[in-house]
């Protein structure tokens, strides 16, 4: 298994933000320090203005340069740029691997799936999900389904993706939560909501019930929009997943049997570094 990472992205930091350094730099110390799984790591690759410009506008692109908050939650960081663009990629690596029927995670930071075609939000910039399915498209793959498990709707992924040709959107995520969107379905976006402080048997079968019917639309490719924030232990969420639930996500990811890749997007207790390693070891079929 490869796992893309590069030590840069815990360079920048807002005290009391929950996107914290401490996500990759102590997943990063688990995985480095167990034996179970084979890891080959690896650096995101280059990501040209072409590529960035399929899923986001110039408008956007030209403001992440601006040092200017975003919002609250999304501050304009020194080089927040550059640190976008190599989580985008880490998603193009991914890609790239996993085209060659090879398993990759993305572990990389700030996360992206918020992140619409002209707008930086929800401590996302640019949106690593998007770039790569377009970047897939571009190069000839065909039907591409993503399957976002972030507690948190990726509204940025379902705009950029609506209506785009043989591309499909599968959310499930706490409802009503930030941002506020997902509480429906349309077109090729398939949103699952979960209601807040829903039994955990509940959140399984919702997440159940979106790879059911992300293997009806028969996909060539999956992107994983991972995020671990509704994990019963985090501290932004009220959901009610366990570690195991992670496990059994990325057992149910391989065993869906099409090329695959993940890329980090939330997830915010303590135990990050352990729930990122139960979906691995799924992955890995362990």
């Amino acid at each position: 298994m490869i796992i893309v990472t590069d030590s840069r992205c815990t360079a920048y930091q807002q005290f009391g933000h929950p996107e914290r350094p401490q996500r990759i730099s102590l997943t990063v110390e688990r995985l480095r320090a167990q034996s179970e799984i084979e890891l080959v790591w690896a650096e995101p690759a280059p990501v040209t203005e072409a590529q960035l410009e399929r899923a986001h506008k110039r408008s956007l692109l030209e403001r992440l340069k601006v040092s200017v908050d975003f919002d609250s939650d999304t501050a304009a960081y020194p080089d927040i740029r550059a640190h976008a663009e190599r989580s985008a990629g880490g998603a193009l690596y991914a890609l790239q691997r996993a085209l060659e029927s090879k398993t990759a995670f993305s572990l990389l930071r700030p996360p992206g799936h918020h992140a619409t075609p002209d707008r930086a939000m929800g401590f996302c910039y640019l949106n690593s999900a998007a770039i790569a399915v377009m970047e897939a498209r571009a190069k000839g793959v065909g039907r591409v389904a993503v399957y976002d498990f972030d507690v948190h709707h990726g509204n940025g992924t379902e705009d950029i993706l609506l209506g785009q040709d043989q591309c499909a959107y599968f959310s499930v995520h706490q409802f009503p939560c930030y941002p506020g969107t997902g509480s429906d379905s349309y077109g090729n976006a398939h949103n699952y909501p979960v209601a807040p402080g829903a039994a955990r048997e509940d959140y399984r079968q919702a997440l159940a019930k979106a790879l059911e019917d992300l293997e009806r639309f028969k996909p060539e490719l999956v992107v994983v929009s991972a995020g671990f924030d509704a994990y019963c232990g985090d501290p932004i969420s009220d959901a009610a997943l366990q570690e195991e639930d992670f496990g059994w996500l990325g057992c149910s990811i391989r065993e869906l049997g099409v090329p695959a890749f993940s890329l980090l997007e939330g997830g915010y207790s303590r135990d990050l570094p352990d729930l990122i390693f139960a979906y691995l070891r799924g992955l890995a079929g362990k």
